[in-house]
């Protein structure tokens, strides 16, 4: 039986982030309340990483001091972040597919009938569905599974990465303020994902690929969920971000606290 790798993590300071550091991105991802409860950090790591030992690498990621001293939570009011400190018992890992990589890839809201040929979003009558207000057809097809247009994006459409950053922006935090058009949104997408994701040309096949390995993972003290934030959510999530050539994993997260904040 081969030996379980013991995986070290090392905080990797300096790491740029140009998409979502440029001012309107910035500004956007404020105007949605979500770059107040929301972080990027990267950490180098010391061996060859398979994907196959992906439970062992999120569990150890999580119990390793570096890391667990540098992942910031935000206060119940947004205004300070402290150390989330642990303790992790368990890690929950699935892998996300990133086989998408087209922004074409969200034409099919226009044709379908959820975004208009000018890009503004189809509006609908007000509800409430969880902890959010729905008041456009977008936020329909995003939440609402009993909604005639939510097959436009199949179960496999949804399990890709792209779709999940779109998903997350267009939700937003607990005191969004929604756009009418889709246009930021898809902006905001495709500048997070080019930040996130490692796209490479391979010459002899003319196609581009993926080298990136991202996971969902949820992290629990016994039977508490204890990161990110301290509840099962929609808009409470933490992907890990592996590059295999560089030894690097970024986590991206977002604790989405309070709805009545």
């Amino acid at each position: 039986m081969a030996e379980c790798k013991h995986f070290a993590f090392r905080l990797l300071d300096g790491k740029k982030f140009p998409g979502f550091e440029s001012p309107n991105i910035k500004r956007l991802l404020e105007k949605w309340y979500l770059s107040q409860r929301m972080r990027l950090v990267t950490f180098n790591y010391d061996q060859p990483f398979q994907i196959y030992e992906k439970e062992a690498f999120s569990s150890q990621f999580f119990s390793d001091i570096n890391v667990t001293s540098n992942l910031l939570l935000p206060s119940s009011d947004s205004q300070s972040w402290a150390p989330f400190g642990g303790p992790v018992t368990q890690v929950v890992c699935e892998e996300v597919p990133c086989t998408v990589f087209n922004m074409g890839f969200f034409d099919r809201l226009k044709a379908e009938g959820v975004v208009r040929a000018t890009g503004a979003i189809v509006k609908c009558l007000d509800e409430r569905y969880e902890d959010f207000v729905v008041a456009d057809e977008l936020r329909k097809i995003l939440l609402m599974e009993d909604e005639e247009r939510y097959c436009t994006f199949n179960e496999t459409d949804r399990g890709e990465f792209i779709f999940r950053i779109f998903q997350h922006v267009c939700l937003g935090g607990a005191v969004c303020q929604y756009e009418d058009d889709v246009g930021p949104y898809l902006d905001t997408t495709k500048a997070l994902y080019k930040d996130l994701v490692t796209v490479v040309k391979d010459e002899d096949a003319k196609k581009l690929s993926v080298t990136s390995w991202i996971f969902r993972v949820e992290a629990y003290n016994d039977e508490a969920y204890v990161f990110p934030g301290n509840r099962a959510h929609k808009q409470n999530f933490c992907y890990l971000i592996v590059d295999p050539l560089k030894r690097h994993v970024t986590a991206w997260y977002h604790d989405y606290g309070s709805s009545f904040m």
